[in-house]
């Protein structure tokens, strides 16, 4: 009987050895396991962070341009040499407004290199009014009356958005249709 007591014991012991080296085998892989989640868990959580960073830039972005209006289709050259003076003068006539101070430019020029052939597109103009409350004028006539013209030329009027901004954009406009159809209302005011 001792004997087999002995033999119990023995592989009692060994059972004990065995299951405290799979313990800390256990132990090793958690700890390895949990090396591995953290650099995972971290890049979520740094796309997230980059994502959200991503946004409020384009948000800062915009709010930048928020005095900018693009105007598209006006010939090239016919600015002369003070594309501000242009403005101020074509821009009351040409959405038949009259502005109490007289329009002020921070800054108006075309944008884009200047194309080599004079069958293209003119470059847009950009330009940045000093006071938001004409720009919002201008955008809300542009908007309810526009295009207008100018000789025989066609011209438009719009906000200035960011890249990330005018891309949204365009990718609804393939939705309008359809919000039409369902007779949903969309979009905002100026």
């Amino acid at each position: 009987m001792d004997a087999s007591i002995t033999s119990l014991t023995l592989e009692t012991k060994s059972m004990r050895s065995d299951i405290a080296g799979f313990q800390s085998r256990v132990t090793g892989l958690e700890q390895r396991m949990g090396t591995l989640e953290t650099p995972i868990n971290t890049s979520q959580e740094r796309e997230q962070d980059f994502l959200y960073l991503r946004s409020k830039l384009t948000d800062m972005e915009d709010r930048s341009r928020r005095d900018n209006i693009r105007v598209l289709g006006i010939p090239e050259n016919e600015e002369g040499s003070d594309m501000q003076a242009f403005l101020t003068s074509t821009l009351p006539k040409m959405i038949s407004l009259d502005f109490d101070p007289p329009l002020e430019f921070q800054r108006a020029q075309r944008i884009g290199p200047k194309r080599s052939d004079n069958s293209s597109r003119p470059r847009p103009i950009i330009a940045c009014l000093l006071r938001h409350n004409q720009t919002r004028q201008i955008l809300q006539v542009a908007h309810n009356h526009g295009p207008f013209r100018i000789d025989r030329h066609e011209i438009r009027i719009t906000a200035d958005y960011s890249k990330e901004t005018n891309e949204r954009r365009k990718a609804f406009l393939a939705l309008r249709p359809r919000l039409r159809k369902l007779e949903m209302k969309y979009g905002g005011s100026f």
